[in-house]
């Protein structure tokens, strides 16, 4: 999957995978994670999603990363948010306060990138590549997270025969495969998401669970 897909996605508003409202495990788990506002959060791959302004709202400085400049125009501009924007070597950083979006390909980030990030709140990233990105994408994740981060995980469980994807069905079995060599891996909530979205329904498919895991790195520092 190159990076010409999602420019292209979001060119078309072929953007299925965003989410109108504010994530409902977002609301009810991310206070497992035992992060006191005021440490920063990571959202990788974040679109225009929402949450970031609920992170924000309960006290959290946050840091998202997206490829399209198309998804970071809207996110501010349909906020009623207005950044200053710089460059920093291959990103175009939007801000305004505390919240941030840099503007460029989620693999070229550094460590410094995200030195400050104390958590990661991941609703749209591992979903969204398909299985042979999947490994990249964690090990990427973990050599420039700082040691000891904890991350809220969430991800969708469906027959993949039934839609092609994105986002893309992640089993259990696959998310303890790519984390546990490096994090603690506890599933915190399953829902039925079928029953709450009909444009599941809509698409075809006949079953949907949303599950979140919250993950804890535990690599020296």
């Amino acid at each position: 999957m190159k990076l010409d897909f999602w420019h292209q996605r979001w060119e078309r508003a072929e953007i299925g995978f965003h989410q109108q409202e504010i994530n409902a495990h977002l609301q009810q788990l991310w206070n497992r994670l035992e992060l006191p506002p005021g440490q920063r959060i990571f959202v990788p791959l974040c679109g225009k999603s929402r949450d970031l302004l609920w992170l924000a709202g309960e006290g959290y400085p946050v840091t998202g990363v997206e490829i399209s400049p198309i998804a970071t125009e809207a996110f501010f501009r349909e906020n009623g948010l207005q950044p200053h924007r710089r460059w920093e070597g291959a990103f175009e950083i939007w801000q305004q306060d505390e919240l941030k979006i840099l503007l460029g390909d989620f693999f070229a980030l550094e460590p410094g990138h995200l030195a400050e990030v104390a958590g990661v709140y991941d609703r749209a990233a591992l979903i969204a590549l398909p299985p042979p990105m999947r490994e990249r994408y964690t090990r990427h994740l973990d050599a420039i997270l700082p040691a000891h981060t904890r991350s809220l995980l969430v991800t969708l469980e469906y027959d993949q025969a039934m839609l092609a994807g994105p986002p893309f069905a992640v089993s259990e079995l696959e998310v303890r495969a790519l984390y546990e060599p490096m994090h603690e891996v506890e599933l915190l909530g399953t829902r039925d998401a079928l029953a709450e979205e009909s444009r599941w329904r809509e698409r075809g498919l006949t079953w949907l669970l949303e599950k979140a895991y919250r993950l804890t790195a535990r690599r020296a520092a």
